[in-house]
């Protein structure tokens, strides 16, 4: 090593790394697989087979053991020339049949009939009955380190899994009782994604984990009996029965149809905001008591025993609180209050990114941002991962490759802190981690493979790492089962050994072929990364990125500012707000970079592809990743062919539309109207010049609809018509605007629901883009399109009894083509229209958009008279109310009309003029 150093003094960091020491690994994995198996055991059969594993474990040391003095009795020693033995080793009895002055291995081949001395290279005499007996004797040690790992995961697994059976609150669950309970929250209070079901949207919800520690119900027979439960009256007050059972607890504080309609202040609407904010203001650790439902958790496999459902009325939802907080989340929870504080006065991507980046805080991530990180596979970056503990120790200790030397440089040794002292300032700071981003299995998780990570880079010897990831992990499932089921869990450990083993490989390949250091280590980290852990994410999404890769490369250098900056805020913000505020701005300039990166590759066309879900689509994943990194390896020696590749995956990615009509025939040349598949929903879009589009309505799903915008080349946008606020129209509003330039949306004038109205309103203020009334008798003309509304009247009456009947309809004319669009009116607002004095414009035209996704309340007469030779209907596949309806189709076939659905036919799109009607299907 030192004359190979090519120096008189030698290599300053010399490595003398061996081969990968794996030893660790199979252990691991098996506590893993067997946790993950026997969570649902019953106790019996975990403790049968950890008997078994013990068991079996004996028998192997044991037989090891006996093997191992019977080879030590039987192998003579090496004597002296005279026979005798050398001094300090045991007397044996020479075996028969050999000279006193012969040695043991020329006796056996002068026997065999070979010549004397050792065969085929192998070790002679005692050194090669030593070397077989380490070999078996290694092997019959990690088979019984492997069983003795999983009898400790099983044991570990079955105790955790039979206690969510044990106590009052599992059989209160099943009788869906109502009960009186104190909960000790054990994770932060968080606001419940809404959903689209049918055409509404879920309540507001705040959703907290906790454990129930007394619980109170209406009596004892409610529970079991007085033998079971001693001493519970069924009342607030009383001591109830002491249990720990964990829990989900579910505050429903939205508002519901009609509920809040009218009201002024002090209505239903803001009593629901109070209750929201009085749940969100908790912290882990506080004690509240509490009255609700309790419910069987709707899917097996889940670390809580039920769902705790609390419905708010008139404000007895509100939290009562018995037991304040520890003084630890008290401090945490000063600290991260601080850090949104300080963040406030930010634009909205900074001020949402930044409490992520740091602590994991996304009450503030909108859906639109989060599908964004999602598409393009930055998620990680918005929750609490390894990488935050690593920047912020590698602050600490300097470049972590001089970590241990003496020339190491960073805060700490320019502060002339010793290293040992600089390891416990790394421990403190690490405790303070997993504090203030709240000490729950996943920060635990992320702290553990941080602190891996970090020790691999230090010690610059990262395969000897990797029994240090194993420990880590074998460690975590022991102390919490639960973890064996994570995909998070599953994702942490990937990605680090991605960094551990494949990354240093492809680093030094790309270094070889001239890729400068800095870019060569960020490429292959990020395509390590990206390689174990697609398929994983694809059993997630069934969606492969595009853009992972490249995305993750354009954020790596601002994520470490960002995180630095961002835990300088949290830390000052309590002390000195404005330098906290400073500090902020500082960071949200990285931020802003990081959200944009995310926006613009989510933005891309060919940003992801659909993947068959599951494992099975999962290992599909896997092989071709790994044929393409073989192939890759070729690659790499041919650069013309690297462009060729590179210009077709850029290609694919950006998807400029001529190109993709060549390709796909979608959408075909000339098209007027575009059908979207946006599943259980309407989305309609009108051609109206090139990139240009009037959209009618928005589905229910943001990507769906901007994915459908983005392949039919839509930028501009000079309206949006909303027929009437149900969630299955509107939900998807964001992503109508998502990058594009919109001048005004249009809706009817029926405000219910309140809670999509405000939806609407807000979104449109928050982009800058006005809200007009559609009415009646309005006529409008855009290139070559031009429509009129036809419905609903300025003064409807009587008034409606729902937003269906409100509906805009309007009639539409593009190149001889008239198409009516009906949006989800129904037989008693489709009679009305056929009085209305637009009657006599609806008949016979080309193109109808079937009202209310083809169900089986229509107007016979209207469909009669309008008599379509082209019938489109947008309705999800496998919907719950079986649109559309087989009797709408079928009269609509008795009218002669070609009947087209996106549930079976995919997003449509009409072409041609009005003698030579065409119609495509994606």
């Amino acid at each position: 090593m030192h004359a190979a150093s090519g120096s008189r003094l030698g290599a300053s960091h010399p490595r003398r790394e061996g081969p990968v020491d794996l030893r660790l690994v199979p252990p691991a994995l098996a506590a893993w697989a067997t946790a993950a198996v026997m969570l649902d055991a019953s106790p019996q059969l975990a403790g049968g087979l950890a008997l078994g594993c013990v068991l079996v474990a004996g028998v192997l040391l044991g037989g090891w053991g006996s093997r191992a003095r019977r080879g030590r009795a039987s192998v003579p020693p090496e004597g002296g020339r005279d026979g005798t033995p050398v001094r300090g080793e045991p007397c044996f009895e020479r075996p028969r049949g050999r000279a006193p002055n012969v040695p043991r291995d020329r006796a056996q081949g002068s026997a065999q009939g070979r010549p004397p001395g050792p065969a085929q290279g192998l070790p002679a005499g005692p050194a090669r009955s030593r070397a077989a007996g380490a070999r078996y004797g290694w092997s019959r040690t990690a088979g019984a380190a492997v069983l003795l790992c999983a009898a400790a995961a099983g044991v570990s697994a079955g105790l955790h899994g039979a206690d969510l059976g044990r106590g009052p609150v599992p059989v209160l669950a099943r009788e869906y009782a109502t009960v009186t309970a104190e909960v000790e929250l054990t994770s932060d209070p968080r606001l419940a994604r809404p959903k689209v079901t049918g055409n509404h949207m879920t309540p507001d919800s705040v959703l907290i984990n906790g454990e129930v520690r007394n619980i109170v119900a209406g009596g004892p027979d409610r529970i079991g009996g007085p033998d079971r439960v001693a001493g519970v009256a069924g009342v607030a007050g009383v001591a109830g029965v002491a249990t720990r059972a964990p829990v989900l607890v579910i505050v429903d504080v939205g508002e519901r149809r009609g509920e809040g309609r009218r009201t002024g202040g002090g209505g239903p609407a803001d009593v629901g905001r109070g209750v929201r904010q009085a749940w969100l203001g908790l912290l882990p650790s506080t004690r509240v008591r509490v009255t609700g439902r309790l419910a069987p958790a709707l899917t097996g496999g889940d670390r809580i025993a039920a769902v705790l459902r609390l419905r708010d009325r008139g404000g007895r939802a509100m939290p009562s609180v018995v037991r304040q907080p520890s003084a630890a989340q008290r401090i945490a929870g000063r600290l991260r209050a601080g850090l949104r504080e300080a963040t406030d006065g930010l634009p909205a991507d900074a001020r949402a990114l930044l409490p992520g980046l740091v602590v994991g805080d996304t009450s503030r991530i909108t859906p639109e941002l989060d599908e964004a990180f999602k598409e393009t596979d930055l998620a990680h970056t918005l929750a609490v991962s390894g990488s935050n503990l690593t920047i912020m120790l590698a602050l600490l200790l300097g470049p972590p490759g001089l970590a241990q030397q003496v020339e190491r440089r960073g805060l700490a040794p320019r502060l002339g802190i010793p290293l040992r002292t600089t390891a416990l300032l790394g421990g403190v700071l690490t405790l303070g981690f997993v504090v203030v981003c709240r000490p729950d299995p996943s920060v635990l998780r992320a702290a553990a493979c941080g602190a891996v990570v970090l020790l691999a880079l230090a010690t610059g010897r990262r395969r000897s790492l990797i029994p240090a990831l194993a420990t880590a992990v074998l460690l975590l499932v022991l102390y919490d089962p639960w973890l064996a089921r994570s995909y998070g869990f599953l994702l942490s450990v990937l990605a680090t050994g991605a960094l551990l083993t494949l990354a240093p490989r492809w680093s030094a390949a790309l270094r070889r072929r001239g890729v400068p250091p800095r870019l060569a280590e960020a490429l292959a980290a990020a395509g390590a990364a990206q390689a174990l852990c697609a398929p994983v994410v694809a059993v997630l999404s069934a969606r492969v990125s595009l853009v992972a890769v490249p995305c993750n490369l354009l954020v790596e250098f601002t994520v470490a500012p960002a995180t630095v900056l961002g835990f300088a805020t949290l830390a000052t913000a309590p002390w000195a707000m404005p330098v906290a505020k400073a500090l902020a701005w500082c960071a949200s300039w990285p931020a802003e970079w990081i959200a944009g990166v995310a926006r613009t590759g989510a933005g891309l066309p060919g940003a992801g592809v659909d993947w068959p879900g599951g494992w099975g689509g999962a290992l599909l994943l896997a092989l071709a990743t790994s044929v393409a990194v073989l192939l890759g390896r070729r690659l790499l020696r041919r650069p013309w062919l690297c462009a060729a590749c590179a210009a077709l995956l850029l290609l694919a990615v950006v998807r400029p539309p001529p190109l993709t009509r060549v390709l796909t025939g979608w959408p075909p040349p000339g098209w007027r109207l575009a059908m979207c598949d946006v599943g259980q929903g309407d989305a309609t879009v009108l051609a109206a010049g090139d990139g240009t589009g009037v959209v009618v309505d928005a589905g229910p799903d943001p990507a769906l609809v901007d994915r459908c915008l983005s392949r039919l080349g839509i930028t501009r946008i000079p309206l949006v018509v909303l027929t009437h606020f149900h969630a299955d129209h509107v939900a998807g509003l964001p992503g109508v605007l998502r990058g594009r330039a919109v001048g005004a949306i249009e809706t009817t004038g029926f405000a219910e629901p309140v809670d999509q109205v405000a939806f609407v309103r807000r979104e449109a203020e928050a982009r800058g883009v006005p809200l007009v009334r559609a009415a009646a008798g309005e006529r409008r003309r855009l290139g070559p399109l031009d429509w009129e509304v036809l419905w609903p009247p300025a003064r409807q009456v009587p008034e409606p009894e729902g937003p269906n009947d409100a509906s805009v309809t309007l009639l539409v004319r593009s190149a001889g083509i008239r198409m009516l669009l009906l949006g989800d009116l129904e037989p008693p607002g489709q009679q009305a229209l056929a009085r209305s004095p637009a009657a006599e414009r609806l008949g016979r035209v080309d193109v109808l958009k079937v009202a209310h996704h083809g169900s089986a309340y229509q107007d016979p007469d209207l469909l009669r008279a309008v008599a379509p030779r082209l019938a489109l209907i947008s309705a999800g596949a496998d919907n719950p109310y079986g649109h559309p309806a087989p009797g709408t189709v079928a009269a609509l076939e008795a009218t002669g009309a070609v009947v087209l659905r996106t549930d079976r036919d995919g997003a449509l799109a009409v072409a041609g003029t009005g003698t030579e009607l065409r119609v495509a299907g994606d």
